[in-house]
């Protein structure tokens, strides 16, 4: 037997960053609650027992990946030397864009896994994201003097959430050529009209009443049971998170005795189901009403636009909760419902490829899916109103998002 097969085989000297990435991937793709600790340790090709020698716990897993994910994007958005803010901006979005391409994977931390963090870690997640943002806003300001500290912000948030799309779906998009687009994609959004000052101060004090609102229990009215169980179980899933809520806190919030909770849904699964049935039922009748009566393709794109901002702005609980929650559907609902959420996709692409004949159509599908989650990242991120222009300012820039052209 050769010398170098008794030699004791070394431990990987980044096998913690090893493990916390493997982690991350598997919460990305099935959510954190559905994945154990035998499950990451088998991926990672090591035992269950070896994953606590560099973690205590799952949680302490989701907290580690979490941290590691933003200091990388911080660190790839770090501002450059220099006296010229494009310049500096421009790399920004190029590393971004890099960094984005190579944590495709694990981008659902940013987008949804984050909500199972104690509050602790949410505060300060929330506080290297509002970071993230200034490293941009500082030299957009520089570039565009004319903007508000706000309005530069809205736009870094924009081009932030046109990155973020790219883990938000699967379409394919060679390397080279999604960090291009996104590159693209990003100066699109810098480059474009923010909302007026006072619309932006107006929409945060919108807001903070949210968020307060959020705390507060239902109070029953003139709708049934049935109805105020589902609005508490959408607010509750939002917030916390499916597997944070529980049928007694359903209930609570509802009023209702836990008890009778049961009579009305037999399980969360069903209250679960019964959230994302009202949202394709509501997007598709919105739809329908956009399309009525419009006069071309390039008509029906921006009708569609419109109402998918009124539906995200109007309905911004069940839209998080209709985008979030896929994985933790029955399972005969959860394949019906993704074939629906994809119609409505495509509803898009062919209404782009229509309107841009120029446009490949796996091209105009990396661009609906930078422009719906331009709406709804926004739309989850401030709670804005429908009131002071922003809406308006949101639409426009998912037209610019749909019109932006890829790399050729």
């Amino acid at each position: 037997m050769p010398a170098t097969d008794l030699a004791p085989r070394k431990r990987p000297k980044n096998r913690k960053a090893q493990i916390a990435l493997v982690a991350a991937e598997l919460f990305c793709e099935r959510g954190y609650h559905l994945v154990g600790i035998d499950e990451i340790a088998a991926a990672v090709g090591i035992s269950g027992p070896a994953v606590y020698r560099h973690f205590p716990n799952k949680y302490a897993i989701l907290v580690h990946a979490t941290r590691e994910l933003v200091t990388a994007a911080l660190d790839a958005a770090r501002e450059v030397p220099g006296d010229d803010p494009a310049g500096v901006l421009d790399a920004q979005l190029a590393a971004l864009a890099r960094f984005t391409v190579e944590r495709r994977k694990v981008g659902a931390l940013y987008q949804w896994e984050w909500r199972y963090l104690a509050e602790e870690h949410r505060t300060e997640f929330r506080a290297d994201l509002a970071g993230l943002d200034a490293r941009l806003v500082a030299p957009l300001r520089r570039l565009r003097p004319e903007l508000s500290a706000g309005g530069a912000e809205f736009l870094v948030r924009a081009a932030l959430s046109t990155f973020g799309s790219l883990t938000t779906h699967r379409a394919a998009a060679p390397k080279a050529r999604a960090e291009a687009t996104l590159h693209r994609l990003g100066w699109a959004m810098l480059r474009a009209d923010a909302p007026p000052a006072a619309a932006i101060r107006s929409a945060r004090g919108a807001a903070g009443r949210a968020a307060a609102d959020a705390a507060e229990p239902l109070v029953p009215g003139l709708e049934s049971r049935r109805e105020l169980l589902l609005a508490a179980a959408i607010r509750l899933f939002r917030r916390l998170g499916y597997h944070a809520v529980g049928m007694e806190d359903i209930g609570a919030a509802a009023g209702i005795n836990a008890s009778s909770v049961y009579r009305y849904f037999p399980s969360k699964g069903d209250l679960l189901a019964a959230a994302y049935y009202r949202a394709s039922d509501r997007l598709a009748a919105s739809t329908a009403t956009a399309l009525r009566g419009a006069t071309d393709p390039g008509d029906a794109l921006r009708r569609l636009v419109a109402a998918y901002v009124g539906f995200a702005f109007g309905e911004s609980d069940l839209v998080s909760v209709y985008l979030a929650e896929n994985n933790n559907l029955p399972e005969p609902d959860r394949h019906e419902l993704r074939k629906v959420q994809r119609l409505h996709v495509e509803e898009w692409v062919r209404l782009l490829t229509q309107a841009r004949a120029d446009l490949p159509a796996t091209d105009a599908r990396v661009l609906v899916h930078a422009a719906i989650n331009l709406v709804t990242d926004l739309g989850r991120a401030v709670r804005f109103t429908e009131t002071g222009g922003v809406p308006a300012a949101v639409a426009q820039l998912a037209l610019v998002a749909l019109h932006t052209f890829p790399e050729s």
